[in-house]
């Protein structure tokens, strides 16, 4: 039987967050999404963390769906994004918390683990350089610079709000369908949620906030002089190869940042890796999660080839 998502609001120390949620018990998945998306991105892989005996939650972050959506651009530094984690985990309960974070969800769980603001058991990170590789990357040559434009294209005021905004938001169905390795990942259904949530009133600005808190804001500066300590948390990292925004280039030395490190690379998958190859990732999380060792991609779609046939 698969477990059923529901939807919550968690009242977490003056945030009100909105939640999907599966699955119970005294055992925290906290699934963190990306940019421009929605909780519902984590849809895949809620109920098989269900099954595996965890309470999901899929929290829509500040600003995004019917959370909290602060107003100002210092309300989306990532010192406070690492306390909405914190809150979040709090208000739950859970003795034990494992974090699954994707894109700019996973830029907030770096920090997160790094700075041990609270106890993790294990952390899986989807296409988000740690910040040290990240930074080398960027200095290393031109190739992620081109790729990172949009960091400082969202810098700019009002801008970036009307580019995207612009037929309520048909952008951001664009950009989250494009590049895809199976355009079936992503139904009609789901763009949908994706573009309404985008069309609400101040939601680009809280989505975009994020990076502007981060580069003008200085809290990208202010992390980088706090240091890079070793993470002891053991981490999973799935990488789509096929990401048009982070080369690959991005994820190495992260052995140097990481002391339990296993990194899983998706041949032909795009940024969108949980979405794009459900299956697959979801594979590598449940071995991951219960301490077998975790696939190749080729195995896993050995092991779905007659699904797919």
């Amino acid at each position: 039987m698969v477990a059923s998502i529901r939807t919550e609001f968690i009242d977490a120390r003056s945030m009100n967050f909105e939640v999907l949620t599966c699955g119970g018990g005294n055992r925290l998945a906290l699934c963190l999404h990306g940019f421009p998306e929605h909780a519902i991105s984590w849809r895949h892989q809620l109920p098989v963390l269900a099954r595996l005996g965890y309470r999901a939650w899929a929290p829509n972050l500040r600003g995004y769906g019917r959370t909290t959506r602060p107003r100002r651009m210092e309300e989306y530094a990532v010192e406070c994004l690492m306390d909405d984690v914190a809150r979040l985990i709090d208000a739950s309960g859970c003795d034990e918390v494992v974090v699954l974070a994707y894109d700019w969800g996973a830029v907030i769980a770096w920090y997160f683990a790094m700075r041990e603001v609270r106890p993790l058991s294990r952390l899986i990170i989807c296409n988000v350089p740690h910040p040290a590789p990240m930074a080398q990357a960027m200095r290393a040559g031109l190739a992620q610079l081109r790729r990172s434009w949009y960091v400082l294209f969202f810098q700019l005021p009002w801008l970036p709000e009307w580019a995207f905004g612009r037929n309520r938001a048909e952008a951001i169905a664009t950009v989250l369908s494009r590049g895809l390795n199976d355009p079936r990942a992503m139904d009609a259904e789901h763009l949908e949620v994706f573009r309404r949530n985008a069309a609400e009133p101040g939601a680009l600005t809280a989505m975009i906030n994020y990076y502007r808190a981060l580069v003008r804001g200085g809290g990208a500066s202010r992390q980088r002089a706090l240091g890079y300590p070793v993470i002891g948390t053991p981490t999973l990292m799935l990488w789509g190869d096929a990401d048009i925004a982070l080369g690959i280039e991005t994820t190495y030395g992260t052995d140097d940042y990481v002391s339990d490190l296993t990194l899983r690379v998706l041949p032909r998958v795009s940024h969108w890796v949980q979405q794009d190859a459900p299956r697959e990732v979801n594979a590598m999380i449940e071995a991951f999660l219960t301490g077998e060792p975790v696939p190749q991609m080729r195995w896993v779609a050995e092991l779905h080839k007659g699904e797919k046939d």
